[in-house]
């Protein structure tokens, strides 16, 4: 026998409106579509009034009809997302916290990646403006101009107006990296410094050389190599380590400017007879999927970079809902994950 909301989903079939739920209800439809868009107003509202609604919602197969939406209220719920790359395994993480919070708030978001092409950059974010977003979510992004909606920036380390910038403490990332190392004997250590045109090289290898001075540990220019190239993959630190041995440099470890160039560097150093981590430990920086399944796994600085793009979606939408107040940094801690790439000095 039909229940009564799954008969009214027949009789309106597609046409299901948030009115129809609240007439079939009993209630109104400001109360629905409070409990349904998970605003402010709905906290105020009874649990047990709370799941009768979304059973309803669900019982009855209600779509929501965002164009009508978008012409009653003049809005598109539309942010623009700006990446320096589409899949790599950084972005992709940080897209993944943006995905997860802008669907619970039924936002939608367009995504292009420009490569660090100034010139695609300012193509691409012309488009998003005429596409009628709200506001941009940026990650591994150099802003050079105010931007003229409200932005909240993954990595983007310029100080802005309307800019909010999600920041890592890079410091405290370099201690725990440097200090893991010392801890284990480490004193001769080699790094890959991160490309220039990454949004975080600057920052992060300038608080590696200070906290390296505190501690005593010698950052020798025969043991820095500059990575170079935009490749997203293991390639990206693989030649770079190769040209490291190439110096005949003494080292007992490597501190990755990210996972995926350590995880490179390791396969070069194996190539070339040397274990990993028994004749030299390896140190990357992200933590992102694949670090805890290479072979050994990689001991790694974690960012958190999934939280990272629910904090920056979190802060803009509330932004736009005049919700949430401008802050010009949101800061977010750094934490060290140890795995089977970093042994003591043998």
């Amino acid at each position: 026998m039909e229940t009564k909301s799954k008969a009214v989903a027949k009789k309106h079939k597609n046409q299901v409106t948030l009115k129809a739920v609240a007439e079939h209800l009993g209630l109104t439809p400001g109360t629905v579509s409070a409990v349904w868009n998970n605003s402010a107003a709905s906290r105020s509202i009874p649990e047990h009034t709370r799941k009768r609604i979304l059973e309803a919602v669900k019982s009855m197969q209600y779509r929501p009809n965002f164009m009508a939406r978008s012409l009653r209220v003049r809005r598109t719920y539309t942010i623009g997302v700006i990446l320096e790359e589409i899949g790599d395994g950084y972005g992709s993480m940080v897209v993944s916290g943006i995905e997860e919070f802008t669907r619970q708030k039924n936002y939608f978001f367009l995504t292009v990646a420009h490569r660090h092409d100034a010139e695609l950059l300012e193509t691409y974010t012309q488009m998003l403006l005429a596409r009628g977003v709200e506001g941009f979510l940026t990650v591994d992004t150099s802003l050079r101009e105010v931007p003229s909606l409200p932005t909240v920036a993954v990595a983007g380390h310029r100080q802005l107006e309307n800019v909010t910038n999600i920041i890592l403490d890079h410091r405290q990332a370099a201690v725990l990296g440097l200090q893991h190392l010392r801890e284990l004997g480490h004193q001769e250590i080699a790094f890959l410094k991160g490309q220039r045109e990454s949004s975080d090289s600057e920052v992060r290898w300038n608080a590696i050389c200070e906290v390296a001075e505190e501690m005593g540990i010698e950052i020798r220019p025969e043991r820095v190599v500059q990575l170079q190239g935009l490749d997203s993959t293991p390639e990206l630190g693989y030649p770079f380590a190769k040209e490291l041995l190439a110096r005949k440099v003494r080292f007992t470890a490597l501190f990755g400017y990210n996972d995926i160039s350590a995880i490179g560097a390791m396969r070069a150093f194996q190539e070339a007879g040397l274990r990993v981590p028994e004749d030299v430990s390896v140190v990357g920086f992200d933590d992102i999927a694949s670090a805890s399944f290479c072979i050994p796994t990689l001991t790694t600085v974690r960012q958190p970079l999934k939280r990272m793009g629910q904090i920056a979606a979190e802060t803009l939408i509330d932004r736009l809902e005049d919700q949430g107040e401008y802050k010009a940094e949101i800061a977010v801690e750094p934490e060290l994950v140890v795995r089977k790439s970093t042994a003591r000095v043998g």
